[in-house]
């Protein structure tokens, strides 16, 4: 089937254009979820609760675009979402969580020799909010404007949690070096 008739089949609510389409697309879209999940099992849950809206959503689409970008819109604001109600929880719970860093510069050979893996390992170590500005603006291409209307903050709290991020990552990589020289 093409991804046309897949789409008509999902509307229909056709288990079998269902199936389909997701066997199409669920390697990549898991692929979106492990960028901003904290573990395999988080990015399951993630692709899993992204498939339902998908099929509940999808007599939304309206074959302008790509249905594929479409579709990873959907995957973003559940994993999004899911992060977005862990942080309003841990926050009513601990008020005085501190996340400051403190900058630490990287070298380039601290880095050479990192794989794709290990990069996503590092950024999946990361606390919710970094992880999520950082997916939003590096790997998504978002703007900090768009961000902050996604996640209901200012414009320079995305930037700062984004040098955070940054600064984070950089001082694992930097640990990483150490333990490797």
């Amino acid at each position: 089937m093409t991804t046309e008739e897949l789409i008509v089949g999902c509307k229909r609510k056709d288990p079998v254009a269902q199936k389909q389409l997701y066997s199409v697309y669920s390697g990549r879209m898991f692929g979106v979820c492990l960028r901003y999940a904290k573990n395999q099992a988080d990015a399951e849950d993630i692709i899993q609760d992204s498939f339902i809206k998908i099929f509940e959503k999808i007599y939304q689409f309206k074959n302008e675009g790509s249905f594929e970008g479409w579709m990873k819109r959907i995957v973003v604001n559940t994993a999004l979402k899911k992060y977005t109600l862990l942080r309003y929880d841990r926050e009513r719970s601990h008020p005085d969580l501190n996340l400051l860093e403190q900058n630490h510069s990287c070298e380039p050979s601290a880095y050479s020799g990192l794989t794709e893996k290990d990069l996503m390992k590092l950024i999946r170590e990361l606390p919710d909010g970094y992880r999520m500005i950082f997916n939003l603006n590096v790997i998504e291409g978002y703007r900090h404007e768009e961000i902050a209307d996604m996640l209901g903050i200012q414009p320079v709290t995305s930037r700062t949690q984004l040098a955070k991020a940054r600064n984070m990552l950089q001082k694992k990589i930097m640990d990483l070096h150490k333990i490797a020289v």
